[in-house]
């Protein structure tokens, strides 16, 4: 599978975790940074990575920062993005499984990085099943799309 991965300083040791765990898998894996302890805003890392979620380029992605959220609300104002801030296996299958989660978003500050590739084997083979979720990510899909269509202010 082809994953993109992103991080701001704080979630730079990580991400480099995850990114080499994701290639000992045999993932190509594509890296948005950060590549040093520079400080960056994660606004700036979210919206790219999930920006090329939302355009197709890549089917999942994976961004760090210190808690997960702030990439996770970053990346959910991208029409089309679903994210999840996870920290425990369970909630990640449950991102993809009922919520068709296409970004997974780990703290750095809160995941040991045993936990997070364990999280991430989780969300990696967990698929969408459809049923009843199938109608409530329609309907955020839905809003998605009055945000395009410019019915919804965009913060």
């Amino acid at each position: 599978m082809k994953i993109a991965v992103g991080a701001d300083h704080l979630g730079l040791p990580l991400k480099d975790a995850v990114k080499a765990h994701l290639e000992a898998a045999g993932h190509e894996v594509v890296d948005y940074g950060v590549n040093d302890d520079t400080p960056v805003d994660y606004p700036d890392v979210a919206i790219e990575v999930a920006e090329a979620v939302a355009a197709g380029i890549f089917n999942r992605a994976i961004l760090v920062c210190g808690t997960g959220i702030g990439m996770a609300i970053t990346a959910n104002k991208i029409p089309g993005v679903r994210a999840a801030s996870v920290a425990d296996p369970y909630s990640a299958e449950r991102a993809r499984m009922s919520n068709d989660a296409q970004v997974l978003c780990l703290g750095s500050r809160v995941v040991a990085p045993e936990v997070a590739r364990i999280i991430v084997d989780h969300w990696l083979v967990a698929e969408f099943q459809g049923g009843g979720s199938t109608r409530k990510v329609d309907k955020i899909k839905a809003l998605d799309a009055r945000s395009v269509g410019g019915t919804l202010p965009r913060s």
